[in-house]
């Protein structure tokens, strides 16, 4: 984010957790930093961790093995807005959070304004590590401050092209390089039976990565009060793209990461997936008999010759506030998003993109995949990681948000509104719920 954009984001969060501070469930003990007590517990210890990245307990095994004083203890569940953020905030509201939990970058805002994540500039360390991050993937920890730290940047999610190369060559349809072609090719698709892609009605997220690509942004604000702009024209002209593609049955609308959706894949019915680097794992567990069939290329571009991405996702690992072993938590955070054993072994199981410099040196990130026919994916996305406009603002409630839009979402691929129509109400509800949290907002 912009720094001056940066500076007003962190006071207008500072202001609405003071105000909802009591909806948190517990609170550890601060020192003159504003964070908890980082300093080493006596004795050993045991931490919980919740997450939902598949495989994540190889890497855990590893610290573990190499630390016999400091237990780490994962619980795997449901993707973030599947019902993992819903559940943290309940366990934080009734006192029992886990010690550690993974939250991505568009929801640490949310977790910040209910006053459940600890500040991790307490620790020495923590604040040492900066410069071994992606300045865009700090940024979105720091939520725009200059001296607090809310959680240690895993990943980034810069968005591509999955597509069956099998199936666009066998049929002599082309690659499409622009989202002109990408209807063309919708076109051809439908006509042979099948779906150019899969328009998700719950990963509003999703939506958010192609307004971004498109130059659009949700929230800004002035320094006094957030402007919601959800119907932006840049929203818009994407909504009213996808509109048209449903309107017209050229996508399918199964839930995603649901067995339909998997099948789908699995089946050849879709053909392409708009992801995100870390979607590489989605399709690789979910179509396991499509392995060697697929490639990756850049996303399509709004005018021939753009060089514009999107980002959907990126993750980072944070500490929710009344943990007990702040230092050790801390520890254990740096060291499963730095450690070049931890984050190779993160890359195996579910093709994590590092949100370090060195992390993405990493030998594996340099290697053909097998499932994608040898082609070494990663080097596209390094490509569309520098395409990705780091200025883009997430909103202090964007779980709400996601929730409300995914409901208009649901009703406009059963055909009973628009999308454009869920984006407007979307925007409604989000300033209602930006008014009642006393967040202040441009009328």
């Amino acid at each position: 984010m912009r720094k001056t954009t940066r500076a007003v984001t962190a006071a207008l969060l500072a202001t609405a957790a003071l105000t909802v501070a009591g909806c948190a469930g517990g609170s550890g003990s601060t020192d003159a930093s504003g964070g908890g007590d980082c300093t080493p517990s006596e004795g050993d210890v045991t931490l919980s961790f919740t997450s939902w990245i598949p495989g994540i307990e190889d890497a855990v095994a590893i610290w573990n093995e190499e630390n016999p004083e400091i237990q780490v203890e994962v619980q795997t569940g449901p993707s973030g807005n599947a019902g993992t953020y819903q559940n943290f905030f309940n366990q934080l509201e009734a006192g029992n959070a886990p010690d550690l939990g993974q939250i991505e970058y568009d929801a640490l805002p949310n977790f910040r304004v209910q006053d459940g994540l600890e500040d991790l500039a307490a620790c020495e360390e923590v604040l040492a590590a900066e410069d071994q991050f992606l300045p865009w993937t700090w940024g979105q920890v720091t939520l725009g401050t200059e001296s607090e730290v809310y959680g240690i940047p895993q990943d980034q999610g810069p968005m591509g092209l999955f597509y069956r190369s099998d199936l666009f060559e066998q049929n002599g349809i082309a690659v499409p390089t622009t989202w002109e072609e990408y209807r063309e090719a919708a076109v051809k698709v439908r006509e042979l039976g099948g779906y150019i892609t899969n328009f998700s009605q719950t990963d509003i997220n999703q939506f958010a990565g192609f307004v971004w690509q498109a130059g659009g942004e949700w929230f800004a604000n002035d320094g006094e009060s957030w402007t919601v702009d959800l119907t932006s024209p840049e929203s818009v002209k994407v909504a009213d793209y996808w509109q048209d593609l449903l309107e017209n049955d050229l996508v399918s609308t199964y839930p995603a990461w649901t067995d339909e959706w998997n099948n789908a894949y699995n089946s050849s019915e879709v053909w392409t997936w708009n992801s995100a680097v870390w979607g590489a794992n989605s399709i690789l567990s979910g179509a396991p008999d499509t392995s060697g069939k697929w490639s990756v290329a850049l996303a399509p571009q709004w005018e021939s010759g753009e060089e514009a991405a999107g980002n959907w996702g990126g993750s980072s690992v944070a500490v929710f506030n009344g943990t007990d072993h702040l230092y050790e938590a801390a520890k254990f955070a740096l060291w499963l998003n730095t450690d070049s054993e931890a984050l190779t072994s993160l890359n195996a199981t579910a093709q994590i993109y590092p949100a370090t410099t060195a992390g993405l040196e990493l030998p594996a990130l340099a290697e053909g995949v097998e499932f994608y026919g040898g082609q070494a994916i990663y080097e596209v996305f390094a490509q569309a990681a520098t395409q990705v406009n780091p200025d883009f603002v997430w909103g202090p409630t964007m779980t709400q948000t996601y929730a409300d839009v995914s409901d208009g979402f649901k009703a406009a691929a059963s055909g009973s509104e628009t999308l454009a129509d869920a984006l407007a109400g979307g925007q409604e509800s989000t300033i209602e719920a930006l008014k009642a949290q006393s967040i202040p907002v441009a009328e």
